[in-house]
């Protein structure tokens, strides 16, 4: 193998596709290979053999039978396995962060991070697991106590998308373990290899407690091994995060059951800029959400909402910036933006580029396909900065890739009024001194978005909060606050303590 990390991480030639998390847990599948490619250097670096529908089918009983015996656990000895997954990923941060960026191309600072957030949200976790509290209210009825409670679901699908393919499986999962659910993980094709690596990592916590089916992968194309997933009834929960367009698929398919989703799909945020802003602070903040990831996060700054009076020198100064940021390969401490993830994507970025002079937009920086000197076959691009009007359709569009759109504004108002005019509502930000324009942004007349910052930007959201957006975002929540609830069923309780029988509104039922 190329890189040491893969051995380390049980990484081979030719890993199997499905397993119930405990080390022997791996099914021998017979499904189809899937190569799984370096977007660095376009060459593959493992292969994986996809489940069968038997493989799912068998994994989806082992793991009913794991809900069985997991759901009766005490929630604070879940959250000791948990903080044991926290801990066990702790030691393998540093080769699963490289992976994240050899399979996906994210630098390696956000590959580490990535892992980080695994790390931090089992520690959120553990403390969730003693605090999965429910409400008591008062009775009308004498004699009668009233109170709420929270069931764990049973088996949650999480399907992920190749952009965070680590982190958003443990925001859903490690949460989702202490309310008493069990996990079935189908990742992006994408980025198969670094599901079986966290698989692999957590394998010995699984056996040490005996608790094979509760963290359980499946990988398969989503129009085979997804689709049993989203229309299995014995799943009555499905977390799903990619695109507005798969999300809305997803929703009809569950939906038809009576399923419950968690969508996080797309996001087209917007910084606002006022003429009153911190104008260091909000191009490092643009800068960061923009070009990150290489504009594949779905919270990546896709618009500059800013005030026409000091539009030149922020462009000015951006384009500055633009120019200082390095690009290559993303394993390399002083590379700032990695490649986008394969051609499509590249295509895409190109289309958009072109659909936006045709609108009557203006290239500022950037625009073109990228070749770094022996990574010819990686999928680089200069990150871009366009001039546009909001109403112009491709605007209207998420592009995953990093193209940022400039759109002035006049008064504050029109701002608020350009940045809510999208189908998205995911994530947003305000740069301002006023407090007026604070206030106004994060109210019910501001921003209509799931996350809303004041002088931050729009990318790098904590664990502690709810994640989440509003609109074709999907209205989903992750995470922390008290997303757990998602995860769990909510039941109301009456107990009558009395001899007798009396019932709510006053209600005579007597028999003589």
């Amino acid at each position: 193998m190329l890189y040491d990390f893969l051995e380390e991480l049980g990484i081979k030639e030719v890993n199997y596709g499905a397993t119930l998390g405990n080390s022997d847990g791996w099914i021998k599948t017979k499904g189809k290979e899937l190569v799984s490619y370096s977007p660095i250097d376009g060459k593959p670096i493992a292969k994986v053999v996809q489940a069968t529908k038997e493989d799912y089918d068998f994994l989806i009983r082992e793991a009913q039978e794991a809900f069985k015996k997991w759901k009766m656990l005490p929630a604070p000895k879940r959250g000791e396995v948990v903080r044991e997954i926290g801990e066990i990923l702790r030691k393998y941060k540093e080769p699963l962060g490289k992976l994240v960026t050899l399979e996906m191309g994210k630098i390696k600072a956000e590959g580490m991070g990535e892992v980080q957030e695994m790390i931090d949200i089992s520690d959120f976790a553990v403390g969730q697991s003693r605090m999965l509290y429910g409400s008591t209210m008062h009775s009308e009825r004498p004699k009668h106590r009233m109170y709420d409670q929270y069931h764990p679901y049973g088996l949650v699908g999480i399907i992920t998308a190749f952009n965070f393919p680590v982190a958003v499986w443990s925001w859903n999962a490690l949460i989702a373990a202490i309310c008493g659910d069990v996990n079935i993980w189908k990742p992006s094709s994408k980025t198969p290899l670094t599901a079986i690596a966290v698989q692999n990592i957590i394998a010995p916590v699984i056996d040490k407690y005996d608790i094979k089916g509760v963290f359980n992968l499946v990988i398969g194309k989503g129009s085979e091994v997804g689709e049993l997933l989203i229309n299995d009834k014995r799943v009555p929960l499905i977390s799903m995060t990619g695109s507005t367009a798969m999300g809305k698929r997803i929703g009809e398919a569950v939906g038809k059951r009576l399923g419950r989703t968690i969508l996080e799909l797309g996001g087209n945020n917007a910084i606002i800029i006022a003429e009153d802003a911190d104008m260091d602070m909000a191009i490092r903040a643009t800068l960061f959400g923009a070009v990150g990831t290489a504009g594949q996060r779905c919270t990546t700054t896709r618009r500059i909402i800013i005030q026409k009076s000091v539009k030149e020198k922020f462009v000015s100064t951006l384009v500055k910036a633009y120019g200082q940021v390095k690009i290559g390969n993303p394993l390399n401490d002083d590379i700032l933006m990695g490649p986008v993830i394969d051609t499509m994507a590249i295509e895409l970025m190109m289309n958009a580029i072109e659909e936006v002079k045709r609108s009557g937009g203006k290239l500022l920086y950037g625009g073109n396909i990228k070749t770094i000197e022996g990574l010819e076959n990686g999928f680089y691009v200069e990150p871009t900065i366009m001039e546009v009007k909001n109403d112009y359709p491709i605007v209207q569009e998420e592009t995953f890739a990093p193209i940022l759109y400039i759109i002035e504004y006049n008064d504050f108002d029109e701002a608020i009024e350009i940045h809510n005019d999208v189908p998205q509502g995911l994530s947003s930000a305000v740069f301002t001194s006023s407090m007026h324009y604070q206030e106004q942004f994060l109210s019910h007349i501001g921003s209509d978005c799931g996350i809303a910052n004041v002088n931050i930007g729009t990318s790098g959201a904590e664990i502690g909060g709810a994640f989440g957006g509003e609109k074709e975002t999907g209205g989903g929540r992750e995470s922390g606050s008290d997303a757990w609830k998602t995860y769990m069923r909510r039941q109301t309780n009456t107990i009558n303590w009395g001899k007798e029988l009396p019932l709510a509104q006053g209600i005579s039922f007597d028999i003589d």
